[in-house]
């Protein structure tokens, strides 16, 4: 980065933070970001929202608009905390691979390797084991969400990793593994409790040592500081044509938590998801380290479910952990064929296009929105960030 420029419209509550453009990028077009996001924020859709551009260089645009929290009136800024939900995905996965990298763990690896319990576990007529593969892909056989005697596990977080996937793993198929697509949260969760049985750390301490930490993402976490939190964005919904603060949602707090969530608990800003993002782009190296092997980056990203129906939008498959671009349409069409990605339940939204060397960053904190996935929102801020390729 070679030069900053920060900006404060206190009237707005607008901020923004921007790196002097590479050739590549027409700033003026760049900069229509500003008006985008400040027209969610004009219709009521959002209280706030940042979007950061960058490529395999460096952040080339960071836009804050409108409030952090509307009751306090306190600016959303670029430093701002969102829980980034299923966004969390990706960076399990990464974890999982650089575990591969090292030998310790196999996309090809039966399950039963981790857990006793799963010798008992097959789809009736068949002998396929659900595989490590599986569960980052979402096509363990298992029906999505999580098994009913724990509905309510995201909301009081109240058993370890380990406790938690002894009662995964005795669920029943209800697929022959890798026969279908099935997004399945307790799947992810597993993979989280695999990294913690290879590496003989709690989960978030291997993500600390191994990504979070090598990256320089410290403001990414399970469990925020008091500071971080007063930092955090306060989550919304409409009711009566109103934004109002959400009392209770699929997240329980953090605070005094025992779950971290492998599936969707992380709390993060624009910027460090930028870090791991550049890191991707690069093939899993950061600042001359190596964080993932360009093997397992390339097989992350790479089309793993084949023919499968996959969510969440037309045109999409699934590499390890990430939404994968098959064919560009709707909300993707601006993007590259084999673009990847994941959204988040709050809103959020992030993209790597590695055909054009970019990737876009999208945070807001808002439940009820009318099919998020395909959310006019993303699209426009997306294609915002297209257009200003030069």
């Amino acid at each position: 980065m070679k030069r900053r420029a920060l900006l404060l419209f206190g009237w707005c509550g607008f901020w923004a933070w921007s790196v002097a453009a590479a050739a590549e990028w027409n700033a003026e077009k760049l900069s229509a970001l500003r008006p985008v996001l400040q027209s969610f924020v004009d219709q009521g859709e959002v209280a706030g929202a940042v979007a950061l551009v960058g490529d395999r260089d460096g952040v080339r645009r960071v836009e804050a608009v409108g409030y952090r929290d509307l009751d306090a009136a306190d600016a959303m800024k670029p430093d701002t905390l969102f829980r980034i939900a299923s966004m969390t995905k990706p960076i399990t996965a990464a974890a999982v691979m650089i575990l591969k990298d090292e030998g310790k763990v196999s996309p090809d690896d039966p399950l039963e390797v981790y857990f006793s319990a799963m010798r008992d576990v097959r789809w009736a007529g068949s002998d396929k084991p659900v595989r490590v593969r599986h569960l980052l892909t979402h096509t363990s056989g298992w029906a999505g969400g999580l098994p009913k005697d724990l509905a309510d596990l995201y909301q009081r977080r109240h058993l370890t990793l380990a406790e938690a996937a002894e009662r995964f793993v005795r669920e029943p198929l209800s697929a022959e593994p890798g026969s279908r697509w099935a997004y399945c949260n307790s799947g992810i969760d597993l993979l989280g409790r695999i990294v913690e049985i290879r590496s003989g750390m709690s989960f978030e301490e291997f993500l600390e040592k191994r990504i979070f930490g090598p990256l320089g993402m410290t403001d990414t976490t399970f469990y925020p500081s008091p500071e971080q939190l007063r930092r955090a964005a306060v989550t919304y919904e409409r009711k009566d044509g109103k934004l109002v603060a959400v009392a209770r949602d699929i997240i329980g707090s953090s605070q005094g938590a025992k779950y971290p969530i492998p599936a969707g608990g992380l709390y993060s800003t624009a910027p460090d998801l930028a870090r791991f993002y550049r890191m991707m782009l690069a093939r899993g190296e950061w600042e001359g380290k190596r964080i993932l092997s360009a093997q397992s980056v390339d097989e992350m990203t790479s089309l793993q479910t084949g023919e499968i129906n996959t969510g969440f939008v037309p045109g999409m498959g699934f590499g390890f952990g990430w939404g994968y671009v098959r064919e560009p349409q709707g909300v993707t069409a601006m993007l590259s064929r084999g673009s990847y990605g994941h959204g988040g339940a709050f809103g959020t939204q992030g993209w790597i296009d590695p055909h054009r060397g970019i990737f876009i960053v999208f945070l807001i904190q808002r439940v009820g929105l009318p099919n998020g996935d395909n959310s006019e929102m993303r699209k426009r801020v997306q294609q915002c960030a297209v257009d200003a390729l030069m």
